[in-house]
């Protein structure tokens, strides 16, 4: 039966909290591609009970907003994912993020962003984080994309732990990110990220995911997520290399 639950335990995690682990955010795979201008967005949403030898209660629920304007995007991202198995909060995270994107030129864009985050099952009580910088396009067709950036913020990250240990950093973001779209219904997003602190190159994460997007109607789409995170200074009891592939659909209004 232990070994039944455990199991339970694994699928749960797999298909509702595709984001548990997300250290750093991928917001190339939230950029919405339009030609026109206005508003668009999606969510999702996920609940389940089950109940034969442990009772286990598992909720998840996204949304992403975009506004477009001639020279002007802002982007708005907010996650909340919970498991609660025989009494116990195994999971608990919530993630908002805000970023502002002005086109300078064709090739330039200049970026501000914001984020807060509580995820327990990486030990982070809180973090909160602000930055700027620039984002460069280098290539772009009607069927392939490849854009990259460096940006710099300021981080102020609780860890949970018996005392609650405070870091007050300043890091650099810089990411490589391509997009291939072979027709109008897949597109395949691959974005590598690195995150050293300034004052201490050996104190730093490294992010590579990839996300597929298979359009299933006009609103649905399913997706295939890949993330591998290495942190060389990870949460308390926190593994340094994390990995995680899951499945979940969006749709899209």
């Amino acid at each position: 039966m232990q070994r039944k639950f455990k199991c339970i335990l694994v699928v749960f995690i797999a298909f509702f909290f595709r984001s548990a682990h997300a250290q750093i955010v991928n917001i190339e795979t939230s950029r919405m591609q339009s030609d026109t201008t206005g508003w668009l967005g999606n969510a999702g949403a996920a609940i389940s009970l089950t109940k034969n030898t442990n009772e286990i209660f598992a909720a998840q629920a996204d949304a992403h907003l975009q506004y477009k304007s001639k020279k002007s995007l802002y982007l708005l991202l907010g996650s909340y994912g919970f498991l609660k198995a025989s009494g116990d909060h195994l999971i608990d995270n919530t993630f908002f993020h805000l970023r502002y994107n002005y086109k300078v030129n064709k090739l330039l864009r200049w970026e501000a962003f914001t984020q807060m985050q509580q995820n327990l099952i990486t030990n982070i009580k809180s973090r909160f984080l602000v930055g700027t910088g620039p984002r460069f396009k280098l290539f772009s067709n009607s069927y392939f994309k490849l854009y990259a950036a460096s940006l710099m913020m300021y981080e102020r990250e609780v860890e949970q732990s018996d005392i609650n240990i405070l870091h007050s950093d300043i890091r650099n973001s810089s990411y490589i990110s391509f997009t291939i779209t072979p027709n109008k219904q897949l597109e395949i997003v691959s974005t590598s990220f690195f995150q050293p602190l300034i004052n201490n190159l050996n104190d730093f994460r490294f992010l590579n995911q990839v996300s597929v997007r298979v359009k299933a109607g006009k609103r649905l789409v399913f997706k295939l997520n890949w993330n591998y995170l290495n942190d060389s200074k990870p949460a308390h009891d926190i593994p340094s290399v994390n990995y995680s592939l899951s499945t979940g659909f969006d749709y899209e209004f």
